[in-house]
């Protein structure tokens, strides 16, 4: 199989098998940031529950063709792929029917690599995206190994809390395990701080463990709690077009630049 970074496009996973820690609210506004600064992304939603197509505005009863149908081979990322409100980002939209996949391809040979195939037959045709952003659910199962052995890289979202470090050493097994069987291009693309309440002195401890713990591989950018943020999905918007002002967008604006500019490393340096 060709190598994954044979891609015009840059696959990065948005992953955590923790949930609650702003996996599924930082896939939706970098990949809003991405498209704001010109670039062309495409969200692929593997999460069975869909809260990142909800919180683009793609109503359940339109999600006629999802990443499920992706996943079967009955759809191809054109196919699948509907537009958002926000110009240069379409998305994958996810269903329930996600729930069965595991179970009905797990004899299949390709197993892991039915994203990775679909991408790279997307990659081929006319119509490219510069990023594409994948939301995974809170689970470490073949969904999950799927977006790993599609990516370039992995983007792990951390809540600033107590057992942080524990869930992070977790993922960072499986990413290596990834890499070992399935993907030895997997990088670890960075590590961004959600959640920070600057109020609380645990949470400031958190980042300095973590910084010293991941070095580098932190983002500089801090997401901080916000209610803005919080309110955004249930109008079906990012926060980024609920309020551009409020901190967290402001936020997710900055790791966007982050991403971009980490990207723009990485290429000069191959």
């Amino acid at each position: 199989m060709d190598a994954i970074s044979a891609l015009p496009m840059r696959v990065i996973t948005i992953a955590n098998q923790k949930g609650g820690v702003g996996k599924t609210t930082t896939a939706i506004n970098l990949a809003t940031a991405l498209a704001a600064v010109g670039k062309r992304a495409l969200l692929v939603d593997l999460d069975p529950q869909g809260n990142a197509s909800t919180g683009l505005g793609i109503d359940r009863n339109d999600r006629s063709t999802s990443s499920y149908d992706l996943l079967i081979g009955e759809a191809s990322v054109a196919e699948a792929a509907m537009p958002t409100a926000v110009p240069s980002l379409s998305v994958v939209p996810s269903t329930l029917d996600l729930l069965g996949f595991e179970m009905e391809i797990a004899g299949a040979s390709d197993r892991a690599f039915r994203l990775r195939k679909a991408l790279h037959a997307h990659a081929a045709g006319a119509a490219q995206f510069d990023f594409v952003l994948v939301d995974c659910p809170p689970s470490l199962n073949l969904l999950t190994i799927n977006a790993m052995a599609a990516a370039d890289s992995i983007l792990v979202p951390l809540q600033c809390e107590f057992f942080a470090l524990e869930g992070l050493s977790q993922l960072l097994q499986t990413v290596e395990q990834v890499r070992d069987t399935l993907n030895p291009a997997l990088e670890l693309h960075g590590i961004v701080l959600t959640m920070f309440d600057g109020r609380n002195n645990l949470a400031s401890q958190v980042v300095r463990d973590v910084r010293a713990y991941m070095g580098e591989h932190v983002y500089q950018t801090i997401i901080p709690r916000n209610v803005r943020v919080s309110e955004a999905p249930s109008f079906g918007k990012p926060a980024i077009l609920y309020d551009m002002k409020c901190p967290g967008s402001q936020a997710y604006i900055r790791l966007a630049s982050e991403v971009i500019q980490r990207e723009k490393r990485a290429a000069a340096a191959a």
